[in-house]
């Protein structure tokens, strides 16, 4: 047995039954089409939108793509106002575009941009808010949006961390000008790699359809300088076969959850997220933060305790984005601009958290955390 097979990581994607997978290959092999908006992609993309409740969506190559394409078919640039807490791609998907990303603090207790701190952060450059489903747990849409309508600004979601979210039973995929998946390995829902753009009205479905083959809106015509960023048929396969099993995933994933939830509830120095009230989770992540003079030890102590036992948690989000070299020259990325970022970025640990995650790894990483010495 190799080392990485003894390991536990925060995650491993679910697969469907080879054999199924197989099945489609035979397909691929057969009709010799492999991209180009193919049989699968077309499929894929009406069977994601029903099963997401959404009018319209563009499938991508990955989530970054995503990103970047929306910002074009948004036509943004300028400003956008973002969070430092998140994954890279969210702030590198503005560099790409050459906008300038303007960071400010997130809320406390969903990890999400902070709402009350937008305004402040508005100047004449600012063209839109670039806002993050942390962890699935959806952010304050509607204060948002109202901030949005009132200042003219657009509303682009990186939705990456919510598959099939809904928020009193409306998905969250519907706020927004426009929301962006990823269908990453690392996802509650994936492709292999992969992604996809939310939009609302035909006019702006057929403009991203064009960005994301070259510009091109015909065989001889091309409307835009867009890019290569479709979704193959191998990934389009791959998605069809993920929305047979999804819902099983996901509550496998709640199961998880509950679990630690149950077992690590109560523990001084440990603060844990719960489901919000309205809210249908997809359990992508299960973020813990520690209090060191509380909980005893450090974060990274933790972290390096559970990696001695073959438990490798990830602290995401650490560092922040604004503490990254090509950001940190910034005004807005100044330390102690964004105090509850920073001390949450130094708390947070997340666990192992997958469909496949066996009781005996789980019960081992819960007696690590509640007894460590």
């Amino acid at each position: 047995m190799s080392e990485d097979t003894k390991r536990t990581y925060v995650t491993q994607p679910a697969l469907p039954p080879l054999d199924e997978f197989v099945e489609s290959l035979k397909i691929i092999w057969g009709n010799r089409i492999l991209t180009n908006k193919g049989p699968f992609h077309k499929q894929f993309e009406q069977e994601l939108a029903d099963y997401l409740g959404v009018k319209y969506i563009s499938l991508t190559a990955n989530g970054t793509l995503a990103l970047v394409t929306a910002l074009q078919a948004l036509r943004i640039t300028g400003e956008v106002i973002t969070t430092p807490y998140s994954f890279v791609a969210s702030t590198h998907s503005l560099w790409w575009n050459n906008i300038k990303p303007v960071f400010v603090d997130i809320e406390p207790d969903t990890c999400n941009l902070d709402p009350e701190k937008i305004e402040a952060a508005i100047t004449p450059q600012t063209t839109a808010i670039l806002p993050v489903h942390v962890y699935g747990n959806p952010c304050n849409v509607h204060q948002i949006r109202e901030i949005g309508e009132i200042y003219g600004l657009k509303v682009i979601y990186d939705a990456c961390h919510t598959f099939g979210v809904t928020i009193n039973n409306e998905p969250v995929l519907n706020f927004g000008d426009l929301s962006v998946m990823s269908f990453h390995a690392t996802k509650t829902f994936t492709t292999f790699e992969g992604g996809a753009i939310v939009c609302h009205d035909e006019a702006m479905k057929k403009r991203i359809d064009f960005l994301i083959n070259f510009g091109f809106a015909g065989e001889t015509t091309v409307v835009a300088p867009g890019i290569n960023s479709k979704m193959n048929e191998i990934q389009a396969a791959m998605g069809l076969l993920q929305l047979k099993h999804i819902d099983s995933y996901i509550e496998k994933r709640r199961r998880i959850a509950s679990l630690y939830r149950e077992r690590l509830n109560g523990i001084p120095g440990l603060r844990l997220l719960y489901d919000m009230p309205g809210v249908k989770h997809c359990y992508p992540y299960f973020p813990v933060f520690v209090d060191e003079e509380k909980y005893g030890m450090s974060r990274d102590a933790l972290y390096e305790k559970l990696k001695q036992n073959n438990i490798y948690g990830r602290r995401y989000f650490y560092p922040l984005i604004s503490q990254f070299p090509t950001y940190r020259g910034l005004e807005s990325a100044q330390p102690g601009k964004m105090p509850r970022a920073e001390k949450t970025s130094g708390q947070v640990i997340c666990l192992p958290v997958y469909p496949e995650l066996n009781e005996d790894t789980l019960v081992k990483t819960i007696t690590i955390i509640k007894d460590f010495e």
